[in-house]
């Protein structure tokens, strides 16, 4: 793909995400087979869901690495949004299918097959996905991609809860007590909704158009007010986030008697230096006269 945001690298991380997933998913299916085990079956479960997700999230962060178009002046920069609600729907019916295996167990316990032999099985594929988790929200917020982080979060999730699980089996093993192996597949469930919650939230936010954090916004005026020499002030700043792209549009006073090309400088200045600070920016300054002036807002000094 061509144009402003294209990013094949980006495209190329999400597509390895789905590999290592089907990878990971594989692992934990044969420990679940050697221990026969509800909680490392509801791991397991997850993982699909995992695989799933990511490969959501490699069909929105392609679509959204497309360049503007006429029916899109603006970008697709919101598709990964809609792969994050997925995700989180997945993991939501992920939770429901690990319950329903759980309750089966809890009417029915039984100790594990051969824990010595698959646990560590596991414990292999926890540490492909923490380390495959840790790649993922770097790289995802270092390259502005929220689709990634989201994916990486939820890996971690599944690094943590896997983690839970085996120690928890290990206790079962050694106290002889059947039920931890369908309450620990529970608590799993419970921890993976959650989780689910916090991504379609976050997803909603991006969606709604939400304006750059306070720290963000309190920079980006101070760049606006540094940057603005020859002007006379600046007023109704606004802000929004859409995936990896900040927009940024404000009303910035010159005299009645610049000319057009002294204004467009001012302009260009605070666009740059905008720009240096604020990767990705989509800048609007709308340049008006003095009689515009509102005192208020961004004083430019």
């Amino acid at each position: 793909m061509t144009g402003k945001w294209s990013d094949p690298k980006t495209g190329t991380i999400a597509a390895i995400s789905v590999a290592v997933g089907v990878a990971v998913l594989l692992i934990k299916v044969a420990a679940w087979q050697i221990t026969g085990s509800v909680a490392l079956f509801s791991d397991a479960l997850e993982s699909i869901v995992n695989v799933a997700a990511s490969a959501a999230a490699l069909v929105a962060i392609r679509f959204s690495l497309r360049p503007a178009d006429a029916n899109h002046p603006y970008g697709h920069h919101k598709a990964e949004y809609f792969s994050v609600v997925l995700e989180g729907v997945f993991i939501v019916i992920a939770a429901v299918a690990i319950l329903r295996e759980a309750y089966a167990a809890f009417l029915s316990p039984r100790m594990l097959d051969a824990p010595v032999e698959g646990l560590p099985v596991s414990a292999i594929a926890s540490v492909i996905n923490g380390a495959w988790s840790w790649y993922l929200i770097r790289e995802g917020r270092r390259r502005r991609f929220p689709a990634l982080v989201a994916d990486g979060k939820h890996l971690f999730t599944d690094v943590v809860t896997s983690v839970g699980v085996i120690v928890g089996l290990i206790a079962a093993y050694l106290t002889g007590i059947a039920l931890l192996d369908p309450l620990l597949a529970a608590i799993v469930a419970v921890n993976i909704l959650w989780a689910g919650w916090r991504l379609i939230r976050e997803s909603l936010g991006g969606l709604m158009d939400e304006a750059v954090p306070d720290d963000i916004l309190a920079e980006i005026r101070q760049i606006i007010s540094t940057n603005a020499e020859g002007a006379i002030e600046a007023h109704d700043l606004r802000t929004r986030i859409a995936g990896r792209a900040t927009f940024i549009d404000f009303h910035l006073v010159v005299a009645g008697t610049m000319p057009v090309s002294e204004s467009h400088d001012i302009c260009d200045r605070i666009e740059k230096a905008l720009r240096s600070t604020v990767p990705d920016a989509m800048i609007t300054i709308h340049v008006e006269p003095e009689d515009k002036a509102k005192h208020e807002g961004v004083v430019v000094l």
